[in-house]
């Protein structure tokens, strides 16, 4: 065969495969920007299927949502939706809250599960990394996820955290000394006898609740909507009947030994009223390596309500530093 002839049969290959491999580079990239369209999803994970909303569209890593509880929705998180004219940002609820298939199924009611799950969703939506906010008990998964997929994430927000249990038990005992006596008294027997549906600790619950929690002020409405979908068999197993009482299989959860580890850049957000005190927040932050804290003045727990504006002014700037740096 000359030279020629071999040279003609090979062009006709590279023109062959040139346009095949463009087809697949496309198709590849068609799959991954089609799950990132806009709009509300179902996605079938282990136990059930999974609610989440895609909002934005940008070549920038996308920032994903871990709402508290747990057994509580994503909905009182929608104000951060509003990060989505610069980031791609993805709002779920855990299996067992919110839009997502409710179960009673307790074996699921684990940590490594709802890791698992976050996971899925990230393979899923075709994401390599990504920025992780997470409140309340969205610290404690997002702090698990970590320690599990470093690789995949790109930074952390941990909004007022719950790192430690017993750091938890430590601020919260804190706070109910404020109260008045006789709540103080309501709750030391309810606890003793087990009985939290007792009017005392009832009434207890409802007044931390007011000053430490929701705070005094917030949206009546967006409050209604984030109980419809509360799911208390998921919290009550897994935390306890209260705030502040310690029943579940979260009552002996620490990672706090695993901060010094943490490499990537972290935010800490927390209410100056909040049931978790800052002074303990800031105890945390000091062990991270590279982090930043930020206090909200006169919010409670609900950050995002008592402190809508600020927090999301705070996560854009957190999340442009991080992306000047890509």
């Amino acid at each position: 065969m000359d030279v020629k002839s071999t040279l003609m049969k090979f062009s006709i290959l590279l023109c062959t495969l040139i346009p095949l491999c463009l087809i697949s580079a496309c198709s590849s990239q068609e799959e991954q920007s089609v799950s990132l369209v806009p709009g509300e999803y179902r996605l079938p994970v282990d136990g059930g299927e999974i609610w989440y909303k895609v909002s934005g569209n940008s070549d920038k890593a996308p920032l994903v949502l871990l709402h508290g509880g747990p057994g509580y929705s994503s909905f009182y998180l929608k104000p951060f939706d509003e990060l989505a004219d610069e980031y791609t940002v993805i709002r779920y609820d855990q299996l067992g809250s919110g839009k997502s298939d409710m179960i009673s199924d307790t074996s699921i009611f684990t940590v490594p599960h709802f890791v698992a799950e976050l996971e899925a969703l990230r393979e899923h939506l075709g994401i390599e990394e990504w920025h992780i906010l997470g409140h309340s008990w969205g610290t404690m998964l997002a702090m698990s996820y970590y320690n599990e997929h470093p690789r995949r994430v790109t930074s952390l927000t941990l909004a007022s955290p719950c790192l430690s249990s017993h750091d938890w038990k430590r601020s919260t005992s804190a706070l109910l000394e404020i109260l008045p006596d006789s709540l103080q008294t309501a709750i030391n027997q309810a606890e003793a006898i087990g009985d939290y549906q007792d009017p005392g600790y009832q009434d207890a619950m409802n007044t931390f609740y007011e000053k430490f929690v929701f705070g005094e002020v917030y949206p009546e409405a967006d409050f209604d909507s984030t109980m419809s979908t509360y799911n208390p068999a998921v919290y009550e197993y897994m935390w306890g009947p209260s705030e502040f009482s310690f029943t579940g299989t979260l009552g002996d959860f620490d990672v706090t030994g695993d901060l010094s580890s943490v490499n990537v850049p972290v935010m800490f957000t927390v209410g100056e009223f909040d049931e978790i005190q800052p002074d303990i927040v800031r105890e945390w932050a000091m062990e991270v390596p590279d982090s930043r804290v930020v206090i909200f003045e006169g919010s409670s727990h609900m950050t995002p309500w008592n402190a809508k504006q600020e927090s999301l002014q705070v996560q854009r700037i957190f999340l442009n530093d991080q992306s000047a740096g890509e």
